[in-house]
């Protein structure tokens, strides 16, 4: 019910900072128990639980796990953990928002530079693709999931564009999108829906480490009619929108949350 304290729970994968953050604080507010397993520096630990606690005042149950989410025998063995932390309660959305990927470009601008190899690619798509599949896999079959779940995956306009120094990220996000496309057909039999939110030009901690990423920046600006940047919160609403009841015949598509920036 909406805003109720039941036992129902959100899982995020990347959920410490940028769209997945945002998401765990918005799905938090609306009743959802939260279950966020990430990956990250202990440099940035105190800053990350710092948000995590005030998450969790006011009753809000938050649970988190700082291990790899892509590490198939490493969430195998968190299963335990998991499912002693929801302790009865079924997960009624799963949303990926990992951002781990190798940006280096296709050809070196001189013979020290590093290119792409195929164990980039290999990594890349594995961490923000095939991870989901995984995922959906391992909370099906050990019957975590509810009877109505929503899957939600983030991707970018990346999909379809090519970006120097992108090519790696750009395969996964359509890997991302076409893995989504086959869990809403193969998974509706068990009430799952899957869906990929296309984010605008955001300013995170992953959009900065893309070489060029104020040129991107820029030409965002001045493409979007509404003249500013997509913002987590932005993304976070539109997340929260999918795991409503009126959002359930929403399944196997992308859904552009920009502000009109991909129109021209």
């Amino acid at each position: 019910m909406e805003g109720s304290k039941e036992n129902k729970w959100a899982v995020i994968l990347g959920g410490s900072s940028g769209l997945g953050l945002a998401t765990a604080k918005k799905l938090s507010a609306h009743g959802y128990r939260l279950m966020v397993i990430h990956r990250d520096r202990r440099s940035d630990l105190e800053q990350i639980e710092s948000n995590f606690r005030s998450i969790a005042l006011n009753g809000n149950t938050l649970v988190s796990f700082n291990m790899d989410a892509t590490n198939p025998s490493k969430t195998e063995a968190l299963l335990p953990k998991m499912i002693a932390s929801l302790n009865g309660g079924k997960i009624h959305a799963l949303v990926h928002s990992i951002a781990k990927g190798n940006l280096k470009p296709m050809l070196a601008g001189n013979e020290a530079d590093a290119v792409l190899k195929p164990d980039d690619f290999a990594i890349t798509i594995n961490a923000m693709a095939t991870s989901l599949y995984h995922w959906v896999q391992l909370l099906h079959q050990n019957k975590l999931f509810a009877a109505d779940t929503r899957i939600i995956a983030y991707t970018s306009e990346g999909n379809q564009k090519a970006w120097p120094n992108y090519g790696a990220v750009s395969a996964a996000k359509a890997a991302l999108e076409a893995i989504m496309r086959n869990i809403a057909l193969e998974f509706a039999s068990v009430g799952i829906t899957a869906n990929c939110i296309q984010a605008g030009v955001t300013e995170t901690k992953s959009f900065a480490m893309i070489p060029g990423h104020q040129q991107l920046k820029s030409a965002a600006l001045q493409r979007n009619p509404n003249q500013r940047l997509t913002e987590p919160q932005d993304v976070a609403n539109a997340t929260y929108l999918l795991t409503r009841p009126e959002a359930k015949w929403i399944t196997g598509t992308v859904i552009k949350v920009d502000g009109g920036e991909s129109l021209r």
